[in-house]
């Protein structure tokens, strides 16, 4: 692989946790400690891609770099895409890390696991997952599964996603962790693509580029990192935070 660049989609329509971009983590906005720890995996560049303003503002406040995206792109995949275009016209960089803007407490190590997958030249997207170990999770439609074949030693080839309990039998289920990395000519493809017949009935995106013939390989990691999604689960990561640093 050449150098990646890493991208993060954010944008201030969330309902739960408005402006949520933008909530303070101990002095400074949850948008830039998700920069910070992108910047620790020390995978290549990092640029966040918004529809805000106040967000370019923040980054640049930090020391980061935003670049402004349309207000109407339908997923992250496609404000990736067109600020992929913005940053890197000439196409310096043939891989793509997609890192969500919400996890501020994300382990580094677990972004550079994701793009490992791309050192095999048959591999179009790669993405992280990692075991089930709650029970509750087994049955919770919330907590996307991947069904794969093993590969090798923490590495499967993703046969499906699903919300359901699968697959049947003895053996590990494996929670599916929102983080890709694709080659380039993968997301510009992609991102052409209609949405898809099970995309649609398991509203998983990600469904899309397996129905087109996508080939999508998986690094298992040791933990599923904190989403934040609600005023909890910003205290929760204020506190994962602070206890790092004590």
């Amino acid at each position: 692989m050449s150098d990646p660049l890493v991208l993060i989609p954010a944008r201030m329509a969330a309902t739960r946790l408005p402006d949520k971009p933008l909530a303070d983590i101990h002095g400074a906005p949850m948008i830039v400690h998700v920069w910070r720890r992108a910047m620790e995996a020390g995978l290549g560049p990092v640029v966040v891609a918004t529809d805000s303003p106040a967000i370019v503002a923040a980054m640049e406040d930090a020391g980061g770099r935003a670049v402004l995206t349309r207000a109407d792109h339908p997923s992250g995949s496609d404000r990736i895409h067109e600020a992929m275009e913005l940053v890197d016209p000439e196409g310096a960089h043939d891989v793509i890390v997609n890192v969500q803007g919400d996890l501020p407490t994300i382990d580094p190590r677990a972004i550079a696991a994701a793009a490992l997958p791309l050192s095999d030249p048959a591999v179009d997207i790669a993405t992280i997952a990692a075991t089930i170990t709650r029970e509750a999770e087994r049955t919770d439609p919330n907590v996307v599964k991947i069904v794969a074949s093993p590969i090798s030693d923490g590495r499967l080839r993703a046969l499906y996603f699903t919300r359901a309990t699968a697959p049947w039998g003895e053996g590990p289920l494996f929670h599916h962790i929102g983080l890709y990395a694709y080659r380039r000519r993968a997301l510009s493809r992609f991102v052409t693509l209609p949405p898809s017949p099970l995309e649609t009935r398991e509203k998983l995106e990600q469904l899309r580029a397996l129905e087109a013939g996508m080939r999508i390989d998986v690094t298992l990691v040791e933990d599923v990192p904190l989403g934040v999604d609600t005023p909890h689960d910003l205290d929760r990561a204020r506190e994962i935070l602070a206890a790092r640093k004590a």
